[in-house]
């Protein structure tokens, strides 16, 4: 009763935390001013996933103290979200080089693997590999990756949002299927934290969640990811697979921009889902489109791979569609 009751404390303050963040957003002058790469046309406050922030990090100590959270997973979360938090915020006040950004996000990855450790076991197609110290900087590469894709996601009106809580509530759906109820926890603060944001990110917008908290929910949910692998490596797959729309987009957009010669630090108008938006015109469709593709699509075959072997195959399965629809909008072009 008492963490059902947390939980609505977190959302409550996340919603409230919002609120004062807009005005002094207003107060300070930290608008999102429209350009011709933006997909917003009214100039717009920033900063508002702060919020998000506090209310996470003000909690998952309490989780710690009622054993419903580890302690090296508190650790890990702690010191990597405030890192690239701090990074965010400092960013979203005045602009911060990428290479000393860049610096810092693999600081907050060292932490991260240092608490939680390492993906050292992997399960491709039923045969199980072991990769050793590679498996350090693959996981520092997807901590650092997942991070700044979150931050490139982040566009339109509430899909950020959307796609954190849609993660958080079907990954603890896969962990009571999986028998794993001490993991669900966590996540469900961060998408408690993440819906009283969206109160006010909803189409359309009052606040943009800016730098600070984009980063933060992509390291958080790459860190609790690389948590659950510790637990079990099944679960590295449904992580991937719910994450999917996310990943797709933003890596086929980048690998696509990189075989075309583009600078892939400039900013652009490019992936899918921002094609999208400017096809129809709408925020709200592609969020609602979003949700339906994590609901219908991505959860059901995350489901599937709990218990098995061959996470690879669903995640293959998973994808392929994501990749079309990247293909369908033309990701990576400047072309409409």
């Amino acid at each position: 009763m008492i963490v059902w009751l947390l939980l609505f404390v977190v959302f409550t303050a996340s919603l409230g935390g919002t609120f004062l963040l807009r005005r002094y957003a207003l107060a300070k002058s930290l608008i999102d001013i429209p350009n011709e790469r933006s997909s917003h046309v009214i100039p717009t406050p920033r900063g508002g996933g702060v919020a998000i922030v506090i209310a996470f990090l003000v909690t998952i100590p309490l989780l710690a103290t009622l054993n419903l959270l580890s302690t090296a997973a508190l650790f890990g979360l702690f010191g990597s979200g405030l890192i690239v938090a701090l990074i965010g915020f400092a960013d979203d006040h005045g602009h911060i080089a990428a290479r000393w950004r860049l610096l810092g996000h693999f600081l907050a990855a060292a932490w991260a693997i240092f608490w939680l450790g390492g993906i050292h076991e992997v399960n491709f197609f039923g045969v199980a590999v072991q990769l050793g110290w590679l498996g350090t900087i693959w996981t520092a590469l997807y901590l650092v990756w997942m991070l700044n894709l979150y931050n490139f996601m982040d566009g339109i009106d509430a899909l950020a949002s959307a796609q954190a809580i849609c993660v958080c509530v079907s990954i603890c759906i896969v962990y009571w299927l999986g028998g794993e109820t001490d993991l669900i926890w966590a996540p469900l603060v961060l998408a408690a934290a993440v819906l009283g944001f969206l109160c006010w990110n909803f189409p359309p917008a009052k606040i943009f969640m800016g730098d600070a908290g984009s980063g933060f929910l992509g390291v958080v949910l790459a860190s609790l990811s690389v948590q659950s692998a510790a637990q079990t490596t099944e679960f590295l797959w449904s992580w991937l697979i719910l994450m999917g729309v996310f990943i797709v987009d933003a890596t086929f957009t980048l690998m696509c921009r990189l075989m075309t010669g583009h600078k892939v630090y400039e900013a652009h108008r490019s992936h899918a889902y921002q094609k999208a938006a400017m096809k129809f015109g709408r925020h709200g469709v592609v969020t609602f489109s979003v949700i339906a593709i994590n609901v219908f699509w991505l959860l059901p075959i995350a489901v599937l791979s709990v218990g098995s072997d061959y996470g690879s195959i669903y995640l293959i399965l998973a994808y392929a569609p994501l990749i079309w629809l990247a293909f369908r909008f033309k990701a990576g072009s400047d072309r409409v």
